[in-house]
């Protein structure tokens, strides 16, 4: 398409326009924006309700109905520590959003410190790094806490990390970094162990009280080959960084979305002084809902064939995306990413062609994620990038969602190059 004349460009543009004024005509009302799991992925974990039979003792004695428990019951802090490879020491387990946490952490950070009011961040300018394309509400939370965010694109293998360490050792406002180390929303890559070693080694030349934010939200989301993930805290107790490391991740794509459990990892005086603070605004976590889950998912091998049946249910669908790209859109024009686990699909256009792409999509009745989206401020500077999220409709839609994109992509691409190229 990069070599069409006008004339051909002219043709394929009535052609495309035809197309999708009839897929405008279907009055469609499609929606890929946000990585939900599917009804069929929540009602493999219904077994939940009534899995109690009246028992609520968990297996220390505690009665999961009262109050107390800021840490959450033994079992599931000995499963959340199997999960991320840590002592049981080292975990907190809460109620369904490991979003929560992560914010909760930052916000005391900022205003009481993560050392006493001394470190709090908001006493000077506060920086993050935000790797990117990334997901919007880390961005967010920077954003509503005032810190200011500064771009680092995202390699194969993870973070661009000659970048991040210049950066890093030229400016001490620098207070953490963003990272969704497995699986990474959006593009579903998996940073390397060399990586996960430069990053655990970050506090070694950054200001005193730098945090990374380890959002492992992917961490057992494997549909395809698994990719290995090295542990993070194992190599920051070696470089003695652990209280640099903030690890979370939840139950959230796992059983109930919205009534699953969450895990924050750090060192034991980081997780004194976190609860401390939580302490104020709560007597406890939901321990009902944990127990639950511990009934639910006893171990490790229980969560592995749990996860396989999810993973039967998402497979075809991304299947059923990267083939519609491969077959519809020339790659002169786009690229995308070929995840093996996670929830997303990373699409980029050429430049200046994501907004009307996905403002093309919506008239024809198919919602995307905005584009921008997945950058700080909403700002995407070459506008490229559009996150696409398969999960959550059925096949049939999702096809269909798929053949509105692929028009789409084709039509907003053909009239950007009529304009530019033969202006």
């Amino acid at each position: 398409m990069l070599e069409y004349s006008k004339e051909k460009l002219l043709i394929l543009e009535q052609q495309l326009l035809e197309k999708y004024h009839q897929l405008q005509s279907e009055n469609l009302q499609l929606d890929l924006t946000r990585g939900k799991p599917s009804a069929t992925q929540l009602e493999l974990s219904n077994v939940l309700d009534g899995i109690l039979a009246g028992d609520y003792l968990s297996d220390d004695g505690t009665d999961t109905r009262n109050y107390g428990g800021l840490d959450g019951i033994p079992e599931m802090k000995q499963f959340g520590a199997d999960l991320l490879e840590v002592q049981p020491s080292e975990v907190m387990v809460s109620g369904n959003s490991s979003l929560t946490l992560m914010y909760l952490y930052l916000m005391i950070a900022t205003f009481f410190g993560v050392r006493g009011e001394k470190s709090a961040w908001n006493r000077e300018e506060s920086k993050f790094i935000c790797v990117v394309p990334g997901y919007d509400r880390h961005f967010s939370i920077c954003e509503e806490l005032k810190i200011q965010m500064i771009p680092v694109p995202m390699k194969n293998d993870g973070p661009d990390m000659n970048i991040v360490e210049d950066l890093i050792k030229n400016d001490p406002t620098i207070k953490g970094m963003w990272c969704v180390p497995k699986y990474s929303n959006p593009t579903g890559n998996t940073y390397s162990e060399q990586v996960v070693d430069r990053i655990a080694k970050l506090p070694k030349v950054s200001a005193p009280y730098f945090r990374v934010m380890w959002d492992n939200a992917y961490i057992v989301h494997d549909f395809g080959e698994p990719q290995p993930l090295a542990n993070i805290m194992d190599k920051a107790r070696e470089y003695g960084t652990l209280d640099s490391m903030i690890v979370t991740a939840s139950t959230s794509k796992i059983t109930f979305a919205g009534a699953g459990i969450s895990f924050l990892a750090t060192s034991p005086e980081n997780l004194a002084l976190f609860k401390k603070r939580l302490s104020m605004m709560t007597i406890g976590p939901n321990k009902v809902n944990q127990l639950r889950h511990y009934k639910f998912l006893p171990d490790l091998n229980a969560l592995r064939n749990h996860m396989q049946k999810h993973a039967k249910i998402i497979k075809p669908k991304f299947d059923l995306v990267l083939d519609s790209l491969k077959q519809g859109i020339d790659p002169s024009i786009a690229s995308w990413t070929t995840p093996q686990g996670g929830y997303f699909i990373s699409f980029d256009t050429l430049e200046g062609v994501a907004t009307k792409v996905v403002n093309l999509s919506k008239n024809a009745g198919v919602k995307l994620t905005p584009a921008g989206a997945t950058w700080p401020y909403q700002k995407d500077p070459k506008d490229t990038n559009i996150r696409i999220a398969p999960t959550l409709p059925p096949l049939a839609e999702l096809k269909k969602s798929m053949e509105v994109f692929v028009v789409c992509v084709n039509l907003a691409t053909v009239q950007q190059r009529l304009t530019t190229k033969h202006h």
